[in-house]
């Protein structure tokens, strides 16, 4: 898919968005002057990323692949001596548990009809050769405010273009997302995003993450051993057909783990398997309890990692080369990040009215997380 790749020109930048500075960039709304639509613009400082050209290179060659109604799309780029700019399809329905927990009524349906469309986008990226690599909730937004908004995947900061053996190796992803694989350092497939969707999958039905613990090597060794459960009594009425579904995408074996293309033929998505109980309220109740707590939790070290791999003895696969302990860092949250973002005082133009919106992120984005130089 072509872009026009036109000037800053085209644009006029209206605001900030609140909470959207990052150590590299900084996401603002912006106006395209022609047709009035809205867009968030990414502004990428380029002296932040010296020596890491290719991540930004890979996310744009994605991003580039990728047409689909439920995956935050780029309209545009383009570039100055100093900054790289992508224009972002603009998202403002908010994030998934904030609109759970504003909610009066969620059911079993609720959570079908929304990991059915995540499914359908991430099969569309397996079926042209992505994979995304970091599925977490944070990065599932609503498309608008509308009370039947649509949901939108974003954040490709992560993502792959599969390689022809179809086999990756390196530790990237959100510690309590990753599938088992990543985390032994065994070479992996485009199923670590299925294995994600059932975690978030676990998270929308009981409100607390299938995996946790304080200490980050019992927390990584719950996850090899695929070891979960679904705990009375907030499973109690919650349907068996949605606990199959589960354990389906949640299988240790990537080679035994479902597809997407099997999940979305699964009873529970595709049949009429999802009650409609109400479970709003412990829902909320416990999004509110164990959530609250992603933004320390997220401060992750990526180092410690790397250290409890090899405390759990997790030595590199025969069947091809683990991650280097020193080609992984953190991606601080942005609401935490201490470098200096975009020095967009050099864009006079387009800057001399900002105004801060609400604190939210139009591009999703994550908070926390290993990453791969």
């Amino acid at each position: 898919r072509s872009l026009t790749r036109r000037t800053k020109a085209s644009w006029s930048v209206l605001s900030l968005f609140s909470g959207s500075k990052g150590a590299f960039s900084e996401v603002f709304l912006a106006e395209e002057k022609k047709t009035k639509r809205l867009v968030a613009i990414k502004c990428i400082q380029k002296k932040a990323l010296k020596g890491k050209e290719n991540s930004i290179e890979n996310e744009v060659a994605v991003l580039q692949k990728i047409k689909h109604p439920n995956i935050v799309s780029l309209e545009d780029l383009f570039e100055s001596k100093s900054h790289r700019y992508l224009v972002m399809q603009l998202v403002s329905g908010g994030e998934l548990f904030d609109r759970i927990i504003a909610k009066g009524f969620y059911t079993e349906k609720d959570a079908s009809k929304l990991i059915q469309q995540v499914l359908d986008a991430v099969k569309y990226l397996h079926d042209i050769g992505i994979i995304h690599r970091d599925l977490k909730p944070e990065n599932l937004l609503y498309y608008s405010m509308d009370e039947d908004s649509k949901i939108m995947i974003s954040d490709f900061g992560l993502s792959k273009i599969e390689e022809v053996d179809n086999m990756m190796s390196t530790a990237c992803g959100t510690p309590g997302y990753v599938a088992p694989e990543v985390l032994a350092q065994i070479p992996y497939s485009k199923t670590v995003d299925c294995w994600s969707i059932g975690v978030i999958s676990y998270i929308l039905l009981c409100g607390y993450p299938p995996f946790y613990d304080e200490s980050d090597a019992n927390l990584f060794a719950q996850i090899i051993k695929a070891q979960y459960e679904f705990d009375s009594p907030y499973w109690d009425d919650i349907s068996d057909s949605a606990k199959d579904f589960i354990v389906h995408l949640m299988e240790k074996d990537p080679n035994k783990r479902y597809t997407c293309e099997q999940a979305l033929q699964h009873p529970w998505i595709a049949g009429d398997t999802a009650l409609d109980r109400n479970i709003h309220e412990s829902i909320s109740a416990q999004i509110k309890k164990n959530f609250a707590k992603l933004k320390w939790k997220q401060a992750f070290n990526a180092t410690a990692v790397i250290r409890h791999m090899k405390q759990l003895q997790l030595g590199t696969s025969t069947e091809g080369p683990g991650p280097n302990p020193s080609q992984a860092h953190l991606l601080l949250p942005h609401e935490n990040a201490g470098a200096s973002g975009c020095d967009c005082r050099s864009c006079s133009t387009y800057l001399s009215n900002i105004s801060q919106l609400s604190d939210f992120n139009p591009l999703g984005g994550a908070r926390g997380r290993i990453t791969p130089l």
